[in-house]
């Protein structure tokens, strides 16, 4: 717990300290940029080929291949959802959202990328449509789509509350994993990773710096939309807080299914897709570099 007050008196340059300009740690400019135009072109000939139903509180998986599109739809009630992202051949390879979270900022929309993790650092996949992109950030410093919660899951639970809820977003997503993948359970565990949050509406209180929900804007018939950039398998959990405007990890909240949208424009123009290369840093470490 914060202290109520500090227990070290201001400095007399307090002040000057606090003013200092901030500077962005990672400057994106230089990020290799998404070709909407090579998108829009492969979007404009897909067709939908699959919809997939998550059901409240719970999570299914779906493989989605490299230069195809996946939409997460709002399709009832306003509804909040978990994103897990593998590389659909090699599991090690996953979604990263602490470094997606510092190259693009704490909420995510159109022509950002969901970057992968350690080695392989690269983008799995863009954001190519986003119809809650006019919320911006409210009065509260609260907006939409995050990377900055991790998942409910059980064992912050059992910390908070001391009892067990097994429908959780970790939880779901689990499940989902072993059930497509084939992986026992525990280790299908150990791939959930922290999470986009889809449509939840997210901030940091401006006097104590704690992470905060709100009632989700999302209304039916919007989404989000993704551009695959390598073969994915899609995870996505339908949170047991529905909207996300009271609490989570409980049964109490009035949830709503999720629906995956797979838009497909067929292999031959997906493959003229080029999938981007893994990091090419050499992975020496400096062992053998002189300073």
């Amino acid at each position: 717990m914060k202290l109520a007050r500090p227990a070290h008196d201001w400095p007399k340059d307090g002040k000057q300290r606090q003013a200092i300009q901030p500077v962005i740690c990672y400057p994106p400019e230089t990020l290799p940029k998404p070709d909407f135009g090579r998108m829009a072109a492969l979007r404009q000939s897909a067709a939908k080929t699959a919809q997939i139903i998550v059901l409240p509180r719970d999570a299914r998986c779906v493989e989605v291949p490299a230069g195809a599109f996946f939409r997460i739809l709002c399709a009832e009630g306003a509804q909040v959802g978990d994103l897990n992202l593998w590389n659909a051949k090699d599991f090690s390879e996953r979604f990263y959202s602490g470094k997606t979270r510092a190259l693009h900022g704490m909420h995510l929309s159109t022509g950002d990328r969901l970057w992968s993790g350690f080695p392989h650092m690269r983008p799995m996949a863009t954001i190519f449509d986003d119809t809650l992109d006019w919320y911006g950030f409210d009065e509260f410093g609260g907006s939409v789509h995050d990377v900055i919660g991790t998942r409910c899951d059980p064992y912050t639970g059992r910390l908070l509350s001391g009892g067990d809820y097994h429908y959780c977003c970790h939880s779901n997503l689990t499940r989902a994993l072993a059930s497509h993948s084939g992986l026992d359970l525990h280790a299908a565990e150990k791939h959930v990773h922290d999470v986009l949050n889809v449509f939840m509406c997210t901030g940091f209180t401006r006097d104590t710096g704690q992470y905060f929900m709100k009632a989700s804007p999302v209304r039916a018939g919007d989404y989000l939309e993704f551009f695959a950039e390598i073969d994915l398998l899609v995870g996505l959990s339908a949170c047991p807080g529905g909207d996300c405007s009271a609490q989570h990890s409980s049964d109490e909240a009035t949830c709503h299914p999720l629906h995956i949208e797979i838009w497909d424009p067929g292999e031959a123009l997906r493959k003229q897709h080029q999938i981007p290369e893994t990091n090419p840093y050499p992975r020496t470490h400096g062992v053998g570099q002189t300073k």
